[in-house]
């Protein structure tokens, strides 16, 4: 019997199989259960004030020279970099837009809800749980395969271009981020360390634990370029 199928405006032929329209809705909610608990996990890490990921720095250091909301100054950056995408000739997903307000909104209403944390005692389990919780967050929306962050595909895009290895050019970007945010304010630390050596290896665990089931039965982990080298954020 021959499956039926539906095509979309821009030519993408869509299955109307339950099983296939189940895994779509099952990547959709770990595409948005991911980038809103990434959010939430890096206002943990803001919480805890130990170090930061290395564009939250940025953000954190733009939010305190502008006034706004360090929540707000992650949509911003994340807008401004996929801009970059253009020259570049990167294709956004549905995942790399979404990632762009989701993560945002989730980090400034968590800041909002989680009490401000002072002894070292609640800021040491607040940051160890960030990046675990970071971790899962990563495994989940990249496992979705709705398209890699901003962040994610402006390194692939200059590895394309330029023919320079992944891991130059995210160090480079790195080390222009950390170094651009600490000079305006923003927090880096013992955190800042522990985050870049654990996210790697915390990330493709979870990429595992979250592979969504492909239509033979089989799973899928997410081994584009852009998930095989995990930018921090």
């Amino acid at each position: 019997m021959r499956q039926a199928t539906s095509t979309t405006s821009g030519g993408h032929v869509l299955s109307s199989d339950p099983s296939t329209q189940r895994r779509l809705g099952r990547r959709l909610i770990q595409l948005y259960a991911g980038l809103t608990l990434y959010g939430a996990s890096m206002a943990l890490l803001v919480e805890a004030g130990l170090g930061l990921a290395p564009w939250i720095v940025l953000d954190q250091g733009l939010a305190k020279l502008t006034g706004l909301t360090i929540g707000v100054m992650s949509i911003i950056v994340g807008a401004a970099v996929l801009l970059l995408w253009i020259p570049l000739r990167q294709r956004p997903g549905l995942g790399t837009v979404s990632n762009v307000f989701v993560v945002g909104l989730a980090m400034d209403a968590t800041l909002a809800a989680v009490p401000d944390a002072h002894a070292l005692s609640v800021r040491v389990p607040l940051l160890v749980a960030g990046i675990l919780l970071n971790g899962a967050a990563t495994g989940l929306y990249i496992a979705a395969r709705f398209g890699p962050g901003p962040r994610d595909g402006l390194m692939t895009g200059l590895h394309q271009r330029t023919g320079r290895s992944i891991r130059l050019i995210r160090t480079a970007i790195e080390v222009a981020v950390v170094a651009t945010g600490f000079a305006l304010g923003g927090t880096i630390g013992v955190g800042t360390i522990l985050y870049a050596l654990s996210i790697g290896p915390l990330a493709q665990l979870f990429l595992r634990v979250f592979a969504v089931p492909t239509a033979s039965g089989s799973t899928v982990v997410a081994t584009g370029p852009s998930e095989r080298a995990i930018l921090p954020r």
